[in-house]
């Protein structure tokens, strides 16, 4: 057996059958869909990229880019390879993202567009990408359908798109080559070398595994608070606070923090918890993060009991001095709650891509001042003094689900903090509820001395 036809039978065995149809998805260019549709077999494959010309004089170059394609690396040198286009090698690295949540939602969203046979539980984003150009609803100059979609499931994937496009139709006309290089920093993260190479500004080492601990105080059952506190005073169930939960492990595990949730404190629970991570050994750890998802008041968080616990205190239990291990060490606080109790309008109304959730609510108030002097603080707040801040019942609060979007998205391509907390800044202040179109602008304060990366390698 030929050297060539050999290699084909070693590769044939060793791709499973995710990875066969990432192939032949790939060549829809080459290999019309109906051929490729009716091949189950790695050896079928092979033998339709022959009967195409694509591998021609026992020449596996093209085969080759295909599965460099496949794995992610197609662009990793200055070279073109030609085996499949821009706006097919996007869509590719959109399905190796999208959540099995999110393809659920994809399918929900195409029930009337798509044949329900072809939305079962098997399909993968791949086979609704292919259904969708069976029906004409994407191509590579037809992704309005797409970006829709995206809109409403994910903004991360819609602003992938959006690149996609300046990228490819902006004024600034790039080669294939500069084409090529921006396909490589949107999908792969950049080395945290890199940014430390061109940015004058040093960056907080963050090289340890697990990075830290992500503490995420989530209290959503206010019961015993309701019993205690009179009229108008009692707080409400913070319903779809376990959204922004979950959004959180989901992100912070996949920056190499330990997750450490803890649901319905009491405000002396929640000083107890504090106090145990206070005296916890971090040498070994490069940063420490805290969420903190309650209601609250000007300068306080409350517990489930309705007692209240300050702010500063929260803080100031990992200043150096308090907790010896964390000194020099990035610290960093999101706290999701109002500062206030005033709505505040928008100059010129901007509505969220598509339906709103009427079921939009406030949390109650606290204070921005409670960042402790000491350097190396982050504290990211959902908004400003005085005002409130929304949270839907169904989709979570818009501050932290907008705050995970980013960080998933920016920081595997070597975004520093404060870059992703404005990109945040700017995609809360563009919500609106109604019926009024009350806005809503976060605000982050800091002493940090560095610039704060998170590397997901």
């Amino acid at each position: 057996m030929e050297l060539p036809r050999l290699r084909l039978l070693v590769v044939g065995e060793e791709l499973d059958e995710a990875e066969l149809a990432a192939l032949k998805f790939l060549s829809l260019e080459h290999v019309p869909m109906r051929r490729l549709e009716a091949i189950q077999k790695a050896q079928d494959f092979f033998e339709a990229l022959q009967e195409k010309g694509m591998m021609e004089a026992g020449s596996l170059a093209f085969l080759k880019d295909l599965v460099n394609c496949a794995k992610g690396c197609a662009w990793q040198h200055d070279e073109m390879v030609s085996c499949t286009s821009f706006s097919r090698y996007l869509l590719f690295q959109l399905s190796e993202d999208i959540t099995e949540d999110e393809l659920k939602s994809f399918k929900f969203l195409l029930g009337k567009e798509l044949p329900k046979c072809r939305l079962n539980p098997k399909t993968t984003m791949l086979d609704v990408f292919i259904e969708m150009e069976k029906k004409g609803i994407l191509g590579e100059d037809n992704l309005s359908m797409l970006k829709s979609l995206c809109a409403e499931i994910n903004i991360v994937l819609l602003k992938r798109i959006e690149e996609y496009e300046l990228n490819l139709f902006g004024k600034t006309k790039q080669t294939k080559k500069g084409h090529a290089r921006w396909l490589a920093s949107s999908v792969a993260p950049d080395s945290p070398g890199s940014w430390n190479e061109s940015s004058q500004l040093e960056a907080y080492k963050m090289t340890s595994r697990p990075r830290g601990v992500c503490l995420i105080l989530n209290n959503h059952n206010f019961a015993k608070a309701r019993e205690a506190v009179p009229e108008p005073k009692k707080l409400k169930d913070r319903h779809g606070t376990d959204v922004d939960a979950v959004a959180l492990r989901r992100v912070f595990g996949k920056l190499h923090f330990t997750i450490a949730e803890y649901r319905d404190l009491t405000a002396e629970e929640i000083r107890k918890i504090v106090n145990i991570y206070r005296c916890e050994d971090h040498k070994d750890k490069d940063c420490f993060v805290c969420c903190v998802l309650s209601h609250g008041k000007k300068g306080i968080v409350y517990g489930v009991d309705g007692q209240e616990v300050p702010i500063q205190e929260l803080t100031t239990s990992f200043t150096g001095q308090n907790c010896h291990s964390l000194a020099g060490k990035p610290k960093v606080f999101f706290v999701q709650a109002c500062q206030g109790d005033a709505c505040q309008k928008g100059v010129t109304i901007e509505t969220d891509s598509g339906e709103q959730d009427s079921s939009v609510e406030t949390d109650a108030r606290f204070q921005l001042d409670c960042i402790p002097a000491e350097a190396d603080f982050l504290l990211g707040m959902a908004t400003l003094q005085d005002y409130v801040s929304y949270r839907s019942r169904r989709q979570g609060t818009w501050y932290i689900q907008a705050l995970c979007q980013h960080l998933e998205y920016s920081c595997p391509r070597g975004e520093d903090i404060l870059t992703i907390l404005t990109a945040v800044n700017q995609e809360v202040s563009r919500k609106s509820c109604e019926p009024n179109a009350e806005k809503q602008m976060p605000q982050p304060s800091f002493t940090l001395r560095k610039k704060l990366i998170f590397p997901v390698n």
